[in-house]
């Protein structure tokens, strides 16, 4: 079938095995930016945030134009949330990573946004081909 419905040319796309490794690595480069920010945010305070949320937004926005699909900044953004989530709890032993403190509080909210950002707002280049314009 080569309408809107049908394995050729529909919106579900058959996911390659290619692309399954590529989210899959993208998971754990940002599960390692996670790690890596968390580490450096909270040791060199003001560069080092920055830093970090720069890290971030480079690995989201470089994944979304690797993949050339907004799910890789997605992917990355996961593996960035699942590492801030388990180094962020509390262990029985008392000790943490994150300080009660505006520089703490600025990574999580902000590398939230960064992976919100890359993974919804920027505008993937389109394919060569004809114009779409009316009257050309």
């Amino acid at each position: 079938m080569n309408g809107t419905g049908g394995m050729g040319g529909g919106l579900l796309k058959p996911v390659g095995i290619g692309r399954l490794c590529a989210y899959a690595g993208l998971v754990a480069l940002g599960f390692l930016t996670g790690v890596a920010g968390s580490l450096v945010q909270g040791g060199w305070f003001p560069a080092g945030l920055l830093l970090a949320l720069l890290g971030l937004g480079g690995l989201c926005y470089g994944a979304v134009v690797a993949t050339g699909s907004r799910a890789g900044g997605g992917a990355a953004g996961l593996g960035w949330l699942i590492a801030v989530i388990v180094l962020a709890a509390n262990r029985p032993e008392g000790d943490f990573l994150f300080e009660a403190g505006i520089g703490s509080y600025a990574f999580l909210l902000g590398g939230m946004a960064f992976a919100v950002m890359c993974a919804t707002v920027p505008k993937l280049p389109q394919p060569d081909g004809p114009s779409a314009r009316l009257g050309k």
